[in-house]
């Protein structure tokens, strides 16, 4: 099933503040949901930034292809799409 991936991630509005936020991913020992509750902008911060299982071509190609190429686990650096500055993980 490589054509659908599950995903999480955390929105906010520009790139000091999702840099920020990357380096306390690495830095502290809160969970990214934990974090995506806290500092999202985005309606998918309520639950942990959990975005569902979506396939190629649902989301804005910057997205997709960053969440694509990373392995299940794995944080990316901060990517901007059109809606802002996300932090994406993979998780299934």
């Amino acid at each position: 099933m490589g054509d659908e991936i599950r995903a999480s991630h955390i929105l906010v509005d520009n790139e000091e503040h999702a840099k920020q936020i990357k380096l306390d991913l690495d830095r502290t020992d809160k969970s990214f949901a934990e974090l995506a509750k806290e500092k999202s902008e985005g309606p998918s911060g309520d639950n942990g930034g959990d975005l569902g299982t979506f396939g190629r071509g649902k989301m804005v190609p910057e997205f997709e292809k960053v969440a694509f190429d990373l392995d299940v686990d794995e944080v990316s650096d901060p990517v901007e799409t059109e809606f802002g500055w996300h932090i994406i993980k993979r998780t299934e």
